[in-house]
Order: C-alpha cells, then sequence, then structure tokens
C-alpha cells in the first residue's frame, strides 16, 4: 500500500531532470572507474604529458571551424522555425553551449538547455528554439552516425570482426526500441509526426538541408581531426584510413548522453576499440584522455562569455530558470 501511495512521488522523482542529470552522472563516473580498474592510472597520466603548445593550438584551431559550422547549421534551422540569429550572435551562445556541456555534468546537454532557453527568450518562443536545438543535434548526430557506418562499410575487411558488428548491432538495438515504442503507444506516435513537421519545417527546403549536411561534416572532421591528432601525440602509428574508423567510432561513444563532461563512455570504446584493433588498450585510452583535455582548453573561450553572463545577471534578478530547464531537458530528450 505505501508503494502505491508513494507511486505518484515516485514517477516525479524519475521524471525530474535533476535525477536523470544524476543519473547520467552516475553512469559515466562508473564507466570512468571500470576504465581505471582494467588500464590503471598510467595511461591517463601518459595523455596529460603529451600536451604542449602546438597541440593547444591545433586544437583551438579546429574547434575555432568546428564551432563556427556548428553555430551556421544552428542558425539555418533557427531561421526556418522562426527563432532565428545571426551566425556571430550564434557562435557565441555556441562557445558558452560547448564550455557548459564539457564542464558541466549532465551528459553533454546542459549547455544545449542553456543556448535553448537563452535563444527563446531572446525571440520570444523557448519551445520553438528548443526545437530548433533539438533538430541542429539532432541532424549532427545523423551525419555522424552515417560517416562512421560508410567508413566501416567501406573497411569491413579489416573491421568486420570487431567494430562492424558491433555499430550495426547497437543501431539495430536503438531502431528496434523507436519502433516499438511507436508501435505501441499513440503518444509516441503522435509524438514522433509531429517531430518530423518540426524536422521537415528546419531542413525541409534542398538548399537548407544540403548546407546542414555540409555543416555537419565539417564539424564531424574536424573532431576526428583533432582525436587524430591526440592518437599520433601518444606515440600511435595507425594508418590513416584505419584511424579515420577508430576516431569516428571513438567520437560516437563520446555522444553517449551518460558522461560526465564527455569523459566515461569515450574512454571504454576507445579502450576496446583500439585493443580489438590490436593497438592496445592503454593507446586508446592515453589518446582519449589527451583528447579530453584539448577539447577542454579548445572551448575555454565560452569561459569568458559565461562570466560575462553572469556579471550581467548579477546587476539583475531575473526568473528562475528551473521550469523552462526541466521543459527545455524533455525537449533534448537524452
Amino acid at each position: 500500500m505505501s508503494l502505491t501511495r508513494n507511486a505518484p512521488r515516485i514517477r516525479a522523482i524519475l521524471s525530474s531532470p535533476w535525477f536523470r542529470l544524476a543519473a547520467r552522472t552516475l553512469v559515466g563516473v562508473g564507466v570512468l572507474i571500470a576504465v581505471v580498474a582494467h588500464v590503471g592510472s598510467e595511461p591517463f597520466l601518459r595523455g596529460l604529458s603529451r600536451i604542449d603548445p602546438g597541440l593547444i593550438v591545433v586544437a583551438l584551431a579546429l574547434s575555432a571551424v568546428a564551432t563556427v559550422a556548428a553555430a551556421w547549421r544552428w542558425s539555418i534551422i533557427a531561421g526556418r522555425l522562426g527563432v532565428g540569429l545571426g551566425v556571430a550572435e550564434a557562435v557565441g551562445r555556441y562557445y558558452r553551449s560547448q564550455f557548459l556541456n564539457t564542464v558541466v555534468p549532465g551528459g553533454g546537454v546542459v549547455g544545449d538547455i542553456d543556448r535553448a532557453v537563452a535563444q527563446g527568450r531572446s525571440a520570444g518562443n523557448v519551445p520553438q528554439a528548443a526545437r530548433a536545438v533539438v533538430i541542429e543535434r539532432t541532424m549532427g548526430q545523423i551525419v555522424q552516425v552515417a560517416l562512421a557506418v560508410i567508413v566501416l562499410v567501406y573497411l569491413r575487411s579489416e573491421f568486420q570482426g570487431v567494430l562492424f558488428p558491433v555499430l550495426g548491432i547497437g543501431l539495430a538495438v536503438l531502431l528496434a526500441a523507436a519502433l516499438a515504442a511507436v508501435a505501441w503507444s499513440g503518444r509516441a506516435r503522435r509524438a514522433l509526426r509531429r517531430e518530423l513537421d518540426e524536422l521537415a519545417a528546419g531542413v525541409g527546403s534542398p538548399g537548407a538541408f544540403l548546407r546542414v549536411i555540409l555543416a555537419s561534416i565539417v564539424v564531424v572532421g574536424c573532431h576526428a581531426a583533432t582525436l587524430a591528432v591526440a592518437v599520433t601525440a601518444v606515440g600511435a602509428s595507425v594508418p590513416p584510413h584505419r584511424l579515420a574508423a577508430l576516431t569516428l567510432v571513438i567520437l560516437l561513444a563520446g555522444s553517449i548522453p551518460l558522461n560526465v563532461g564527455g569523459w566515461g563512455p569515450r574512454e571504454g570504446i576507445a579502450a576496446w576499440a583500439f585493443a580489438g584493433a590490436g593497438l592496445g588498450a592503454s593507446t586508446g585510452v592515453a589518446a582519449s584522455a589527451l583528447f579530453g583535455v584539448l577539447v577542454m582548453i579548445a572551448v575555454a573561450p565560452g569561459l569568458v562569455l559565461v562570466v560575462g553572463s553572469a556579471v550581467h545577471r548579477s546587476h539583475a534578478h531575473p526568473p528562475s530558470h528551473v521550469p523552462l530547464l526541466a521543459g527545455a531537458e524533455r525537449r533534448m530528450g537524452s
């Protein structure tokens, strides 16, 4: 009886954005602990020891190109949904978003929620701004998955026993889960139709679609190049085609929304992928750790924007973000 009486409270807790935030953080920390238990701390220290000014400059440059491309993608989609913003403004908000995603636990969505709410308030339509951010991130993920699949299919003779089947099984499970949810839930079907309509509105024209795809390819390419630089810096010698496959798979793992500022699944998959490719799990972890630190340094411009925004807010007392945060977090869906 007590369980029945407390059921609404339990459901409220489980659906709370703060509970999901804590769950994601715990999973990310758990994966990191498991990786350290398996390979020790030496690979992390080896990765950190390879940092030098040259690597930092390269990471900053690649991150700048990726940020501009991602901001352009967001600006295109937001404009079509009626909550448009200029590319220069989008770049600033995207840097701020990336910084928050990197330093705040939450599976890499806290910064996206922040920019959705900020842009929504500026445009006078928070729900539509949240849709624009969801579509922008979704298109980026679709292109990233597509590129990984294309590369692995091309290299299936080399990775058919390791990466290719795992990626295929993972995508099949996700697709099956989505189809099952749609088949069994009228609410899910209605939500899917609504989101597909929004997706069509956001990238429906051929011109907008091609620009979004091009921007997404540039973003993925810059991130893959940064990771490739990290792999080379830790002393690994990997042929370019194999390196492309490994970096794309590791980047996919880094986008799993169960991490701490990007850390967790990325290191676990890096260890597994490098071990499966005969390069050693510790090398994969060292490269991933170096990549993680380079990413944190590369999004440092966002810190300036966060501090500036905090100083500005100190002179005013806007309403709490909590209700908007909950609604926007539901729109993010992960």
